[in-house]
């Protein structure tokens, strides 16, 4: 099955165009002219000439997964829920298996419910529906039956538009049996009706078009037995011809496209929790598990013959949408397809029991089964199954995830089989390992330190941190290893929707493609989430049965994806020393659900002069508290005996500290965890402090706090021991601290990034466009003076793509404009709260 639509190259190549057309009939942009160019300003300086990393194509993608009902009721197209009468209270609680139906009685008498015995439909697909008709009504539409209330508020069907109708059905009656099927509104309004003959007793499969004469978004879809006998259901289906690219089974068309407008470079599928969630058996009697790990095999081949599994984010998953329709979903985009497989460990709290040598060696087979079915040609058995399904071409896999935030003591052995496995028979395919679901800590090192000694190719890092943490963390791949292995940042977002969240992460963003040599692959993560249905959040996008709606970060996405480059351009970002403000704040001490003592508490200054010193013979006057815990002087100490309280914060000195050392001694006494020392402490909620022995004592932490939200900036294993004296001392010099415990350096703080603005430069080969990315995101405009060298014929008209907040403060609002100031040295005035690209031209290039 060709794609119909255009390759992801040919569509990027569009979109530039178009943009570049309007830009050129749209208002100049906010801009100053060179002349303007001041000693304040902040200046980004490119070397054009520059060789920087190569910008891989699969530098952004979409990140796809079953969470937040995203699939049935979702992105696939299907309008029926329970279409074959599969929900099961293991699934969810509150489902029957008539969940999402309701039976009818139209001027006829009769039974309907759901049966599982032999005459089943076939064995991975159980349960089916007998209808026992006693007697016949008149009229087009009587009879005894069921009707399906949909998704969301109903089934969105559009005014003279097809669907199609199936339904897998057999007939008791010799002579056979009609079916009445209809379209119609809640209240019984007729929108379509047609008529399906039912011949014979063996299930056959039996197909209509419907069109309503007028649109509803809450849809209902009738089918009724006229006449009288027993007549079986299964597989009661109603889908929409227009599909997004007119695919069968295919995808829910808006939601479709709004994922297509990104641009991805690859889709990454299954999940997610979904792949390593849920026990390891097969489908198969006499157990007939629902709660299994994701299998791919379950999900390929015709629908009706796929089983149903219950979703690890709680409700059922049909298969509907499958691996093949994930196969050809990246295709019809243009995108690399990257599925991730099981290895055996299960994770995100589901904590089965690991499976058996036998089913680990079944489960490595299935992996390479995947690998020949996604490539293989007609001689091989998985290959030929895939041209049999429709698709002749191989789909051209060339990297496999194995295993999804996997952490135990099972993992690095099962890790390794899959690994072999598959580097033997596929030395061709890049093996993607993972480093778990945090940015850093105990179980991060050890796992980028088994990846970097097994020799993966990439690495898959997760996290989901607070704004301030992207803002912070912008240089984090500057210092990775260039000779180690690849990173495939899965899963990120900032814990948010708003568009302070959104710039954060395009901030974060002109990081990644500043280490593209290092960061070849980055897919912000859920993707898409029913509002009906949310487990997750924030989300890239939300839907309802009618309606797709986007977020800021959805746009920050959608204009990094469509205007990568192909190729970093060495820059560099001057700010005015106004700009950077050192860290500066009281000192604090506190607990946590512990007892401790603390003693020889100094601050000096950088000029060696002491600012603060108390050895707590005398009051404790200096030290403010925050009404929690028992402080008191004891044995010329300061302690806090609450072995329950927590954050039992006392601060002393004064906000405008900074460039200071503070030393200190302190003890644990008792209770569950160590204790915690602040430096920077603006107020309750804006400070730094080292959480020495937190989380029950299993590892210590620095964490910034902003606004009342901390985010992790150091993290190793260090436990406290009760009753033994610690040293420390943190050294505060400008925007970065060094912490020592007992003399020996623990950890750095670097909090260098404290500017409002952030850049990265890029070019794109194909339209010699320079690309300027610039992420504003102070409130303030912002003049910058950009100079170029390296590049002497640069045209004085630069097409510009900003994202601004809107009015409201809820979304950032995408427009497009020219600026007629360009050329090697200008200045330009970014608008407050904004992400702005602006696309210096070759002159060259339109002769």
């Amino acid at each position: 099955m060709p794609s119909k639509s255009p390759s992801r190259t040919q569509r990027a190549c569009t979109m530039a165009l178009a943009g570049s057309l309007a830009a050129a009939v749209l208002s100049l942009a906010p801009a100053l002219d060179a002349s303007a160019e001041s000693a304040t300003n902040r200046t980004i300086n490119v070397n054009a000439a520059g060789t920087g990393a190569s910008i891989d194509p699969t530098m952004y993608g979409a990140f796809y997964e079953d969470i937040n009902q995203g699939a049935d009721g979702g992105i696939y197209a299907e309008l029926v829920q329970n279409r074959s009468f599969e929900f099961n209270s293991g699934d969810n609680q509150t489902y029957t298996p008539l969940t999402a139906w309701d039976i009818l009685r139209r001027g006829s008498d009769g039974t309907a419910a759901v049966v599982n015995d032999n005459n089943r439909l076939n064995e991975n697909n159980r349960n089916y529906l007998q209808i026992d008709a006693t007697s016949a009504g008149e009229g087009s539409g009587a009879g005894v039956g069921v009707r399906n209330s949909g998704w969301n508020a109903g089934q969105k069907l559009e005014a003279h538009k097809k669907y199609n109708y199936s339904v897998w059905a057999r007939t008791s009656n010799p002579a056979g049996t009609s079916l009445a099927v209809t379209l119609e509104t809640p209240e019984g309004g007729r929108l379509d009706i047609a008529t399906i003959k039912i011949k014979g007793d063996r299930w056959a499969k039996y197909q209509v078009n419907l069109s309503p004469k007028s649109s509803t978004g809450a849809g209902r879809l009738a089918t009724v037995v006229q006449g009288t006998g027993t007549v079986r259901l299964d597989m009661v289906s109603l889908f929409p011809q227009d599909t997004w690219n007119g695919r069968e089974n295919g995808l829910r068309k808006d939601l479709a496209e709004k994922i297509a407008d990104l641009n991805p470079g690859f889709l990454r599928f299954p999940g997610g929790c979904i792949v390593n969630t849920g026990s390891y058996d097969t489908y198969s009697a006499p157990n007939y598990a629902r709660a299994r790990t994701y299998q791919w095999k379950d999900t390929i081949g015709p629908v009706e013959q796929r089983p149903a599994n219950r979703n690890f984010w709680g409700y059922n998953q049909t298969y509907g949408l499958g691996y093949m329709e994930y196969f050809q979903w990246a295709e019809d985009m243009g995108a690399i397809p990257v599925p991730v497989v099981p290895v055996g460990v299960t994770g995100c709290g589901d904590n089965k029991s690991a499976p058996d040598q036998a089913t680990l060696d079944r489960y490595i087979q299935d992996t390479l089964d995947l690998i020949e079915f996604a490539n293989g040609d007609a001689s091989t058995e998985w290959g030929a199954k895939r041209i049999a399904y429709g698709h002749p071409e191989p789909y051209n896999l060339d990297r496999i995830g194995l295993g999804n935030e996997e952490y135990k003591p099972e993992f690095k052995q099962y890790f390794t089989q899959f690994y072999n496995a598959v580097r033997k028979a596929h030395p061709e395919i890049k093996i993607i390992g993972n480093t778990g679901p945090f940015s850093q800590g105990p179980e991060f090192d050890d796992l980028a330190k088994f990846n970097a000694d097994t020799g993966v190719d990439l690495v898959d890092e997760h996290y989901y941190n607070e704004p301030s943490w992207f803002l912070n963390n912008n240089h984090r791949y500057d210092s990775y290893d260039r000779n180690s292995y690849k990173v495939f940042l899965g899963e990120y977002a900032s814990r948010g929707n708003k568009p302070a969240n959104a710039l954060a992460e395009a901030s974060y963003m002109t990081g990644l493609e500043r280490n593209a040599d290092v960061v070849k692959m980055a897919s912000y993560a859920p993707l898409i989430a029913n509002e009906a249905n949310t487990q997750w959040s924030p989300d890239m996008m939300f839907f309802n049965g009618t309606s797709v709606r986007t977020t800021p970060n959805y746009e920050v996405q959608k204009l990094f994806m469509n205007n990568v480059g192909t190729q970093v351009v060495p820059s560099t970002q001057e700010n005015p020393a106004s700009t950077v403000q050192p860290i500066a704040g009281r000192i604090g001490l506190s607990t946590w659900a512990t007892s401790a003592r603390y003693d020889d508490v100094k601050v000096t200054g950088s000029d060696g002069a002491t600012l603060f010193s108390d050895d707590f013979s005398g009051t404790a006057a200096a030290w403010t508290g925050n009404g929690t815990g028992s402080w008191s002087i004891q044995d010329g100490a300061y302690v806090q005996s609450s072995t329950t309280a927590q954050n039992t914060m006392v601060t002393a000195g004064d906000t405008n500290w900074s460039n200071y050392t503070l030393s200190t001694k302190a003890t644990k006494l008792a209770g569950s965890e160590g204790f915690l020392v602040s430096f920077g402490v603006k107020d309750t909620g804006n400070y730094f402090w080292w959480n020495l022995g937190g989380w029950n004592n299993t590892k210590s932490v620095v964490e910034k706090a902003v606004n009342g939200g901390k985010t992790t900036v150091v993290e190793k294993n260090t436990v406290i021991q009760t009753g033994r004296q610690y040293d420390i001392r943190i050294e505060v010099t400008g925007r970065t601290a060094k912490l020592f415990l007992d003399n020996v350096l623990w950890g750095t703080v670097d909090d260098t990034q404290a500017d409002p603005v952030y850049s990265v430069v890029t070019k794109d080969a194909q339209s010699g466009d320079t690309i300027v990315k610039v992420v504003n995101t102070s409130a303030e405009r912002t003049p910058v003076d950009i100079k170029v060298t390296g590049a002497a014929n640069l045209s004085p008209t630069a097409a510009v793509a900003t994202l601004t907040e809107t009015a409201d403060g809820q979304n950032l609002t995408p427009s497009t404009s020219t600026f007629n100031g360009a050329g090697t040295a200008f200045s330009y005035a970014f608008e407050p709260k904004s992400v702005t690209f602006i696309r210096l031209a070759d002159a060259s290039k339109g002769k």
